[in-house]
């Protein structure tokens, strides 16, 4: 029915459209074989036929979206809706029962079974003679077996396969072997179109489930956790490469045992530096999986000089994991201390800066995003951007953990007059005492309490 009103809809619209016009077209005919009067003709027609695409675009957008609401926001549909906007916020099968309870018993009427098909085992079911029966049981399980193929079907009133949803009595979705069955006797009031967005959902709800269970399984044992910090860390640099005229400093404090974040720093030669400092999405293991692949990554490239290539592999490495989601801003920067000048490629990071001192004190020109994510949207043409330095500057690296901590307030530290001032203050003095200066002022503007996010930096004080 959805479907079926947006093509009426928008063929509506393109008929009206056409013969408006076509209408208006026939009175602005030249009447007169004048070159000037065909071309103020043909400007008029043209004019007329922007104001007609315009008028019809915005009555069909309405239309549209008056459609929306009365098909699937009203009515028997608007039930399955809900239910659907509740599945987005479930994390577990109990969080799913509870959705099942409000929308789909209480609500709709419904009786329901998911039945894991691997183990055979019922999950869940409604507390009625429906699903509790043995017959119900028993056909379900002779028509609907472990090998059944994923997606949404209807079934009759004796439980076999209709691809009429007038005659359905209910529905089924099939996702990595979990059953869900819906019994309704009013299934055919449900819109069709409806069924695809809470398959989809379904499929995320199960794909999500299974990844929170893993991590619990290894949160579970404390050794292994903290094996694979030990991991984690090993691929994080050991020591501060001592450099000519270029002097570093790290801090690398991850939320949980395991971290997203990550850093590096490469020479190249004894004049050119590649620093590198990124963030993936999310946390825990799969976050700590792909920091890893990063940082390997980078470390196996030839080219290093190559900001493009190596960007374009990381992209690659992480589509290639098909891992759901995942992604890295990231920084990379080749400081190059003998021409004086850094040549960088800023993957949507919160905008690193240099810290240049002059006559009236330190200023900041920031090293600006001029890439989009790497590993989930495409990645497009990429330009290597450069910057000069100079002897004193100070480069600032750090993930989004750094300037967006709050205060009681909720107001973000890199918002603040004081995280400019202690920035500002912190250029003359040494790395190292730079960042224990940002590192005391998280901690105070915390108010010492727990942190929401992994907090990682870096930073390069040239020429000396």
């Amino acid at each position: 029915m959805y479907k079926t009103r947006r093509r009426v809809v928008s063929l509506a619209i393109y008929f009206v459209a056409i013969a408006l016009f076509a209408v208006f077209s026939l009175f602005l005919l030249p009447q007169k074989e004048n070159e000037e009067y065909l071309i103020y003709s043909a400007l008029i027609v043209f004019a007329l036929f922007v104001a007609v695409v315009f008028v019809c675009t915005r009555v069909k957008k309405h239309l549209m979206e008056k459609v929306h609401h009365d098909t699937l926001e009203t009515g028997e549909t608007l039930i399955i809706k809900d239910f659907i906007d509740r599945l987005r916020f479930c994390y577990s099968l109990e969080d799913f029962y509870g959705a099942i309870g409000e929308y789909l018993e209480k609500k709709g009427d419904c009786s329901v079974l998911l039945i894991d098909r691997i183990k055979n085992y019922v999950l869940y079911n409604s507390p009625d003679r429906l699903t509790t029966s043995e017959t119900t049981r028993d056909k379900i399980n002779q028509y609907f077996n472990e090998n059944w193929q994923d997606g949404y079907f209807f079934f009759d009133k004796d439980l076999g396969i209709t691809s009429k949803l007038s005659k359905s009595r209910g529905f089924f979705l099939c996702s990595e072997k979990m059953h869900f069955y819906v019994f309704c006797n009013y299934t055919r009031l449900f819109d069709e179109s409806i069924y695809k967005q809470l398959f989809e959902e379904y499929k995320r709800f199960m794909t999500r489930t299974k990844t929170i269970s893993k991590l619990s399984e290894i949160a579970a044992t404390t050794k292994e956790w903290q094996q694979l910090a030990e991991t984690q860390q090993s691929f994080l640099p050991q020591k501060i490469p001592n450099i000519n005229k270029l002097k570093i400093a790290t801090y690398f404090r991850p939320l949980v045992n395991v971290s997203g974040d990550y850093f590096s720093i490469l020479p190249i030669d004894p004049s050119r530096t590649l620093l590198m400092l990124g963030d993936v999405s999310g946390k825990g293991l799969p976050a700590a999986l792909i920091m890893g692949l990063v940082m390997n990554t980078v470390k196996i490239i030839e080219d290093k000089e190559d900001l493009v290539g190596v960007i374009h592999a990381v992209d690659k490495a992480i589509k290639g994991m098909h891992l759901q989601d995942k992604y890295t801003v990231l920084f990379l920067g080749i400081i190059d201390t003998e021409k004086m000048k850094i040549r960088y490629i800023n993957a949507s990071m919160s905008d690193p800066i240099i810290l240049s001192p002059s006559p009236d004190g330190y200023r900041m020109k920031p090293l600006t995003s001029n890439a989009s994510l790497v590993g989930i949207l495409e990645m497009g043409d990429i330009t290597v951007q450069e910057k000069r330095l100079f002897r004193g500057d100070t480069i600032l690296i750090a993930t989004d953990g750094v300037s967006e901590v709050m205060d009681d307030s909720g107001v973000e530290l890199g918002d603040t007059d004081i995280y400019k001032k202690t920035l500002v203050a912190g250029a003359a003095k040494s790395p190292q005492e730079f960042v224990d200066d940002i590192v005391d002022l998280i901690w105070k503007y915390n108010g010492d309490k727990k942190l929401h996010d992994d907090v990682t930096m870096m930073i390069a004080k040239v020429g000396y």
